[in-house]
Parts: structure tokens; C-alpha cells; sequence
């Protein structure tokens, strides 16, 4: 199940809300002996969270399909980052983290019937969870409710490891890939951002800003802004992690450097790169098919496929102009 982006929890009986979980959305399948941690991309997990899946495999139960989100709490907190090391080519590393920090893996859905509404699959998996990891501290069931003064002060209170709250229809059954009926809200305005291309900083030899694209439903890549809010030190690094990748045409629609009465010559240089990585970004506002200013980078997104970096992450432009022009009617 894929969430439209909104300002603004939608209210109704029709509603129930969960804490939209800061870590990798995880699709956990077990099948005898068999543990299958997948993103919901299609990439394998299970390498990189080996705690997991002993606990998964410690199970009496011996065949389901979990719908969750992998998270490492750290010092009273999720930690993204400490999430992100995980993903790390040495066996020996990731065996060391996750002893260090082991992850928890939050359960939102039981998939045994998956053209049941929520509402059933919801009682199923609060029944299940008891039964298939009592006492459990790896395996947790993330909280509901359809009481949206409670989800509001999920989205607002002082609670660390939250990137907002999703708001779900309970009588639709489960929607694999598609946005119908399922809606969050972040705790910050970010997007998730193709990294197309980049260009040199003016000094130093390292990287001065990434350039971001976002797909549109043709499937072209079309540039929409930048990030340049790096150190030093992490432009040197950032030059190690991009240059290898050097491929053109790096956006295969809207390309940067276009006419502009800021444009100088050095501004319409930029390298291209292969469509491969991906950055999530805040930003302030979009407008006109791209953010008005810099973006701030937040993270790297290696859980995320480029193909899902598309503007229907984005609420409709103006709207939330629109809604503040009313309330002054």
C-alpha cells in the first residue's frame, strides 16, 4: 500500500490512523524455515537484520506474511542512521551492529487475507501477534485508533522516531501499490528525490550541489531544484560516491541549465549521472513543476527505488494557499 501525500489528517468514521514509523517499510514472510525480509520495492533485507529473522524463525508459528517497518531504537530514540549503517557489504559488520543495536520490527498487517477490509485483518493481527511472539521485544504491533484527536497528537506531541501518521480506510482490503484509501501526513515537508546530476563547488575539488529530479507519469525524469547544504569534508565524500556513477543523459526530461535570467555560463554546467540514487529532502515550497529554493538534505534513501520518486509524493500546488484564503472569507 502506497500513502497520498496531505497537509491534513482526513476525518471520518471511515478512518483509523497509525504512527507512520521513521525506519524501512518491511514485508516479512515466513515459510517453514524459511524468513523472507523484503522492502517494498522488491530488495532483499533479511542479510542486513539477522536478529530479525531469528526471531521470526523462533516463532511456533510456521507460515505468515507481516507488513511492518524495521527501526533501531538508540538512546531512547529511533535512529535513521543507525538503520541505515545496516546496509553494509561485510557479514562481520552487520552481525556487530545488530548486536550493538538491535532492531525491532513494528507490525501494522497480517497479509493471510488480503481482500479482507482492514478492519478484519486488523482484529486477525492483534489476535496473531500474542500467539506467534508472546512477550516478544523484537516483534511489536504498532498502535491504531479512530480517534483523530489522538493521531493528532501523535503528529504534534514530543514523541521521537515519529515522521508523521497515516490515516487508513478500514473497510477497503489491503491495496498493494496503489494510493486509494490510505493518506499521511509528515512531520515535515520532504520528498523523496532521483538524484539526476550534480555540479563542482566553486572551491575545495568536492561536490557542490546535488541536482533532483521527480518522475512524471510518462516516466520522464524531470530536474526540479537542488540540495547544496553539505560541509566540507562531506563534499569531498559526496565526490567519491557520484563520480563513479557519471552517466548521461541524467534527466530524460526538464534538464537544469535552461534560460534564466540568473544563469551564467559556470551555472549551466553540470554533470549527469545515472538514475540510481535517492535522497530524501525538505523543503518550503514547490511551485511550478520545482522548489522555489534550496532544498536541506536529510538522508539517503537506499530502501527507496528511483521509480517511486514521482510528483504524487507532492500535495496539488496552491492548495494549501487556497485553504488559507477561504478561512479568511
Amino acid at each position: 500500500m502506497e500513502a497520498k501525500l496531505v497537509d491534513e489528517l482526513p476525518v471520518g468514521p471511515e478512518w483509523w490512523y497509525e504512527p507512520k514509523w521513521d525506519g524501512f517499510r518491511c514485508l516479512a514472510t515466513r515459510d517453514g524455515t524459511e524468513i523472507d525480509l523484503m522492502s517494498k520495492v522488491g530488495k532483499p533485507l533479511t542479510r542486513y537484520f539477522p536478529e530479525i529473522a531469528e526471531a521470526l524463525l523462533a516463532s511456533p508459528v510456521r507460515r505468515f506474511v507481516l507488513d511492518g517497518e524495521l527501526v533501531v531504537p538508540l538512546e531512547d530514540q529511533l535512529s535513521f542512521d543507525a538503520l541505515l549503517q545496516r546496509i553494509h557489504p561485510a557479514a562481520s559488520r552487520v552481525r556487530k551492529l545488530a548486536a550493538e543495536w538491535p532492531a525491532q520490527y513494528i507490525v501494522f498487517d497480517l497479509l493471510a487475507e488480503v481482500d479482507a477490509a482492514l478492519s478484519k485483518r486488523r482484529h486477525e493481527l492483534e489476535a496473531f501477534l500474542p500467539l506467534a511472539f508472546p512477550d516478544s521485544a523484537t516483534v511489536r504491533l504498532s498502535p491504531i485508533t479512530s480517534d483523530v484527536d489522538d493521531a493528532r497528537k501523535w503528529l504534534h506531541g514530543e514523541q521521537t522516531g515519529l515522521d508523521g501518521v497515516v490515516a487508513k480506510r478500514h473497510d477497503l482490503p489491503y491495496q498493494s501499490g496503489l494510493r486509494t484509501g490510505m493518506e499521511k501526513v509528515k512531520n515535515v515537508r520532504s520528498v523523496d528525490c532521483v538524484v539526476g546530476g550534480f555540479r563542482y563547488a566553486a572551491k575545495g575539488g568536492g561536490i557542490g550541489s546535488l541536482l533532483l529530479g521527480l518522475y512524471d507519469d510518462r516516466g520522464l525524469l524531470h530536474h526540479v531544484g537542488f540540495t547544496s547544504s553539505f560541509k566540507a569534508g562531506e563534499r569531498l565524500e559526496l565526490r567519491e560516491k557520484v563520480e563513479p556513477l557519471v552517466k548521461p543523459p541524467g534527466f530524460s526530461g526538464r534538464a537544469p541549465g535552461g534560460p534564466s535570467r540568473w544563469s551564467t555560463e559556470r551555472t549551466g554546467e553540470w554533470q549527469p549521472l545515472e538514475p540510481s540514487l535517492v535522497v530524501e529532502v525538505t523543503y518550503d515550497h514547490f511551485s511550478d513543476g520545482r522548489f522555489r529554493h534550496g532544498t536541506t538534505f536529510r538522508r539517503w534513501r537506499p530502501d527507496k527505488d528511483p521509480r517511486q520518486c514521482t510528483y504524487e509524493q507532492l500535495p496539488p500546488e496552491g492548495v494549501s494557499a487556497l485553504r488559507m484564503l477561504r478561512s479568511l472569507d
